[in-house]
């Protein structure tokens, strides 16, 4: 089984709240073709990084589904539409091994 994580910003470059409605297409898009999500959106997460000598922020939430194999074409194309979406030159998209007992 695969754990596919989604860290999306909540604000935009400019420190914009992202709509509530931007995060309900995605929910929604995850639920219809993997049959479920797990959404930590409660209290932001923060994401630090250094780009430099500067450190940058961004509030995150993560999203989590599970899958038994990976159609990494289309988590591509999904992934750079998540980047366009929320104007992001990175949008951290990450896949690990899990066992579900």
């Amino acid at each position: 089984m695969k754990l596919v994580q989604i860290l999306l910003p909540v604000r935009d470059n400019h420190g914009r709240r992202f709509k509530r409605a931007v995060f309900e297409e995605v929910h929604e898009e995850l639920v219809k073709r993997f049959g479920g999500l797990t959404a930590y959106s409660r209290s932001p997460a923060r994401g630090l990084w250094k780009s430099g000598a500067a450190t940058h922020l961004d509030d995150i939430v993560v999203l989590e589904v599970m899958t038994p194999r990976i159609n990494r074409a289309w988590w591509k194309k999904y992934h750079r539409s998540l980047e366009r979406t929320f104007r992001q030159d990175e949008i951290i998209l990450r896949i690990q091994d899990i066992t579900v007992l």
